[in-house]
Formats: structure tokens, sequence, C-alpha cells
């Protein structure tokens, strides 16, 4: 009795976490967000997220369906309690026989207690958490519900979450419809569904699916008959291959929703579709561009990866590459990798100095040895140039000068003047932590591409602070706009003066045509911008904008190791070429904010339609916001007319011509 007290107690204390993940009283009809993605123009463009989607009850679905998801799942589904003793014992015993892991021991309750509570986790906590949820799941649900919700929210490659969007994403059809092929096929992804989804490896995908076939004959649910038709004509899915998804943009996208829908209160509907502001030409022209630059010159410099972000200069993406190839590697390097900015950091600095009214792009300083510490910066060319313009220092990106101007603003303190620096970064839009070091002023420390670019849009808008977002326009399941741009964030902050903002512009412009990034130069479009490389070559940079757009390029390797010697006036400044020359074509031209417009005809000139420049695919027109609004309203008030209830005497929706239409 006293160690079944104490066996009790241990099971309480270990039960205690589990439970705690069973607060929320709705567990069985809880979802989370279900967005349909569409392009600037109003185009589905992808889905991201999972829908709670019970609209196939689960007596529609085939027979067969039900079978092939047990036989290979969990064959005593309706024998166990959640837990299923024997089917475990036999699982272990069929892995020492084959010497790995061939067959799995959870029950499909416990699989569902770890979608619907827990994480993908691989610890000894969280098998004794699923066990306990389990038992906890088959105490206040029927067999035929975790069945059902089981279905509904397994994910299955592709995107797709529940038997239901998987036939639909892989068939073309309900499940309601799938045939014994097709049910053994989608079976056969509930435990490896990104190795064995048949639109990336489809003799996977069959090889599976044989093997569910061979579960239903050993579990008796069908005999080999019955599944010789199966094996001879095997499912073939839809093929894919052709389809090109934003992968990259379509993750951000959907991390900017999940934050909206946090900070909006009342909102409860999980279905939504998002107008955003990708402009798929521009993003496929992006692509092209980081993969010929790869192509071309990656093994020559030693580099291996990209990314990319465009966004216009009031904070709204219009592209974003994260990486050389999606299906690799989903890792997302321009929005989530820290990486050190190096000389693309100086801006930052300079626009601090001008703010605190220490310097103009005019004044006059010292190029000169200078050390905090045992920390001596070193120039490029391993040398000092003397007096020289705040210009010409940023134009030539020399080191010792941000690191001079620190020390300045703080009064003789550097580390007075490398906080107002992390305020300036604040302010502009760098929201993780800076790491506050002697060598921050010349980019120690890391930022994620995406803030850096986000700080650039600063000087583009006149001084004034952008929030970075991918979602233009939010409307819930009903169609109503819940949330807008234009309407609903926060207004932009003035973090510079305009008259900074214009100092600060002329001398990145200065670096764009006569300094280290005179390889970003856009023919016909005046940019702005400066390069950035890392010690021992293992980043390189360029961040710059015209007076539309910002874009920041990354060049390196995901191990962090050295280059050959690439620099960011190198293939960032190449790469960012390629991208703005893309993002202006049939666009009319602006000048950078505050300087003269050196592509603009005199006056009195007759002006011309800009020619589209060499290599680069028309572009459709580009509507302004004010003409998307309207539309959208058009759009809302003909989809009332049509939902409204038909009036005695007219046309019934039945009609043939009124279904073509619709």
């Amino acid at each position: 009795m006293t160690l079944g007290a104490i066996g009790m107690g241990l099971m309480l204390t270990a039960a205690i976490p589990a439970f705690r993940e069973t607060t929320d009283g709705d567990w069985l009809k809880k979802s989370e967000l279900s967005v349909v993605f569409q392009d600037r123009y109003g185009n589905e463009v992808g889905r991201r997220g999972i829908r709670h989607n019970d609209s196939v009850p689960l007596d529609d679905f085939p027979d067969h369906m039900i079978k092939a998801v047990l036989a290979t799942e969990d064959r005593r589904f309706f024998d166990h309690y959640g837990i299923d003793l024997i089917g475990t014992l036999r699982a272990v015993l069929t892995n020492a026989r084959a010497g790995g892991v061939v067959q799995g021991g959870s029950t499909i309750t416990q699989q569902l207690a770890k979608n619907l509570f827990l994480t993908n986790e691989r610890s000894i906590e969280r098998k004794i958490k699923e066990a306990f949820l389990a038992l906890w799941l088959e105490a206040r649900a029927a067999k035929a519900e975790i069945l059902k919700a089981y279905l509904d929210r397994a994910y299955m490659g592709g995107g797709a979450f529940g038997a239901e969007a998987a036939a639909e994403y892989y068939f073309g059809k309900s499940v309601r419809d799938v045939t014994l092929a097709e049910a053994a096929m989608l079976a056969g992804l509930f435990k490896a569904p990104t190795r064995f989804a048949p639109h990336a490896n489809l003799p996977a995908a069959r090889a599976r699916a044989n093997t569910v076939l061979d579960n239903l004959v050993e579990a008796g649910f069908m005999t080999e008959g019955q599944v010789f038709g199966a094996r001879r004509n095997p499912a073939t899915p839809i093929d894919r291959k052709d389809e090109v998804v934003p992968n990259y943009y379509l993750d951000y996208a959907f991390e900017d929703v999940k934050r909206l829908v946090a900070q909006t209160p009342g909102l409860t509907d999980r279905v939504l579709t998002v107008r955003t502001g990708l402009d798929l030409t521009v993003q496929r022209q992006t692509e092209l561009a980081v993969e010929a630059i790869l192509r071309q010159y990656g093994s020559e410099y030693g580099a291996s990866q990209a990314a990319v972000v465009l966004m216009d200069v009031d904070g709204t993406m219009r592209a974003i590459v994260g990486g050389r190839d999606y299906g690799a590697s989903q890792f997302n390097r321009a929005t989530e990798a820290m990486r050190q900015p190096g000389s693309s950091f100086k801006p930052i600095v300079y626009g601090t100095a001008l703010r605190e009214g220490l310097i103009t792009s005019r004044s006059i300083v010292v190029d000169r040895q200078i050390c905090l510490g045992n920390w001596c910066p070193q120039n490029y060319g391993r040398s000092f140039s003397g007096q020289t313009t705040v210009m010409s220092a940023l134009v030539r990106s020399i080191n010792s000068i941000p690191v001079i101007l620190t020390q300045q603003m703080g009064r003789g303190d550097s580390r007075i003047g490398r906080q107002k620096i992390i305020a300036t970064a604040r302010e502009m839009g760098i929201t993780r932590p800076l790491t506050d070091s002697a060598p921050l002023p010349i980019g120690a420390a890391e930022v994620t591409l995406v803030e850096l670019t986000t700080a650039y849009s600063t000087f583009a808008s006149g001084g004034k602070r952008v929030t970075p977002h991918a979602s233009v326009e939010i409307r819930n399941s009903h169609g109503e706009v819940i949330w807008r741009a234009d309407r609903d964030m926060p207004p932009p902050r003035q973090v510079f003066s305009a008259a900074v903002a214009t100092d600060m512009n002329s001398m990145l412009v200065g670096v764009v045509e006569s300094g280290t990034g005179r390889r970003a130069q856009v023919e016909g479009v005046q940019v702005a911008g400066k390069t950035g490389t890392t010690n021992s070559y293992r980043d390189a940079l360029f961040i710059g904008f015209s007076g539309q757009y910002a874009a920041g390029v990354w060049f390196g390797n995901d191990d962090y190791s050295e280059t050959n010697r690439m620099t960011g006036g190198s293939l960032p400044a190449m790469t960012f070429s390629r991208v703005m020359a893309a993002a202006h074509q049939g666009l009319e031209r602006r000048p950078v904010f505050g300087q003269p417009d050196a592509a603009r005809p005199p006056s009195g000139a007759p002006t011309t339609a800009p020619v589209p420049l060499a290599g680069i695919p028309e572009r459709p027109q580009v509507l302004s916001r004010r003409s998307l609004t309207v539309l959208s309203r058009i759009e809302k008030l003909m989809r009332d007319a049509w939902d409204a209830p038909m009036r005695p005497g007219s046309v019934s929706s039945a009609d043939p011509q009124v279904r073509v239409l619709r």
C-alpha cells in the first residue's frame, strides 16, 4: 500500500504539467488560423495555417480510407483506452528484430494529444505528457470524435492539414471520392508527411502506399484480392512541379498576420483572407536574380546562400527571398538569420551624429588611428588619410571615423555614444537586442536583413520610421474588412528632421555614384545605399533605396565559413541592381528624398514615358492605394448584391446562365 501510494503520488506529479495544457475548455473545437493569401492585385498566391474542418462527417469517409488509417496507425484503436500496451510491445519487438525504428508505438489518441496540446519535441517529458493527455481525451470524448479530430488535424504535407485538405491538394477531389489506391497513399502520409509527400517524392509515396496495402491485408481488414487492383494501378497525384509559390514571403506574411490578430481584441474569426503587398513579377525576378548570380559567381567567391528583402518606402513588403531553395531549407535568412552588418551599419552612426548636430555632410574630420582598450579599428587599406570630409569618409567606408564620432557623441565616453546609437537604431526599426561592444559603430552587432532594410527606409521616407508589414488588408470569413494598413497602422514617427535625412541621403547617393557601391547603380533610376563586409569576409551586404523602394541583399554561407574575399560591393550590389531594375519597370521615376533627380529632364523639356530596361520583362501598371481601396469597395458591393435574397419574380440563382456567371 505504501509503494502504491508513492507510485500514485509520482504519477499525479507527472500528470499535473500535462493537465495544465487542457485549461481551454473548448479544446476539441479550438483551431489555429487559416489564412488565404492574395497578392497586391487580389490573386490567390498561397495558404497558411490549419483549419478545424468538420465539413465532411466521419460517416462520409470511405470505408477503405478509415481502414487504411487504422491498419497503419492504430489497429487496436477501438479496443484500448488511449494507450495500447499490446501494440507498444509489438512495436518494440518488431523494431528489435529490424535493428531500427520501423514501427511506432503511439496510438491515434496519443498522436491527437500531441497535435492538440504539445510540440514535436523528442523528449521523455513530452512522452509522459502525451500518455496522460491520451487518457484524458479518452475520458472526455467518444472514439468517433477522437478519430474524426485526428483525420481533420494531422499534417499531411504540402501545407495541407487533414484528410479532406490533403485529398483536395494531391488529387483534386474530396476525401469522399478517393479510391483505395489514393486512400493508401493518403494514409501513408500520417507517419512522415514531408518524406512521403507525393508531389515531392512520388516513388517514395507509392512505396509507402504499398506498405499500407500490406497492412490492410495483415490486419485482416481486406484480402489480397481486394487490394490487387490498387497495387497494379497506384495513385497518380496532380502534377504541381511547375507551381511557383513565394513560400519565404508567405511564411513572413503568416507571422505578420498572427501578430496583428494577437493585437486585435475581440477577433474570434480564425478563417481569414489577406491581401498582401506581394508583387509576383518582382518576386520571381528577385528569385531569378539570386539564382543567376549564385550560379555564375557563387563558386568563384565561395558563397552558397543569399537573401533579399524589397519593400516600399512606407514598409509594405513587395518581395522576400529567404534562401536559394525553399525545398532544401525553410529557414528564412531574410527575416530570421542574425548576421553582422559590417559597414552597412555605419549610416545609423552618421545619422545619429547628424541628429546630435555634431557634423554635416561637409564637415571635416580626421582619419587617424584610435584605440579603445586593446581594440584598434583598421581601414580596408591598412592606412589613414588624415583630414577628409564626412561625405568622403562614408563614401570610402573609412572605419576609424564612426568610432571617433561615437566617442565625440559621448563627450569622450564611447559607451555613452554607443547608447545613443543603439537608441537611434531602435527608433529606426531595429527591435532585436544590439550587443554593446567597442566595434558596434562599424557593424559588429548582429541584426536581421529585414530590420536593417527597415532602418534604411527611415532615410528613404524623409526621416520617418516605417513599420515593415506584408498585410495590406484582412477580411474575415464573411468578407468583411477587419483591418487595413492605411487605416489601422500607427502613423509613422519622425526620427530625423527632413534636413538630416536630406544630408544623409546625399552621402548615400555618393556611395553608389562614386564609392564602394558603384555596381548597385540602376540605369535611369537614382539610388542610394551602403555596402557592408564583415571580418574574414563571412558576410557581404548591400542595403539601399530609391524614391520608391528600399532593398537589402545578403550573401554568405549558412555555416559562417569565410568567402573568397567577397565584399558588399560585389555580388550583393550586383543583385541589388537587378532587383531594383525589375521593381522599377513601368514606374514613373522619383528621385531619392531631398536629392535633385539627375535623370529628370530640364524644366520645359518634353517628358517621355519610362523606357523598359534591357532584359527585364514588362510589368503591369501599378494601381494607387486609393484605386485599390475603391475597387475593394466595389467588390464588396457586388458580393453583397449577389448574396442578397432574390426578389419575387427575379431570375433564379439556379438558372444555368446565372450559374455560368457565378
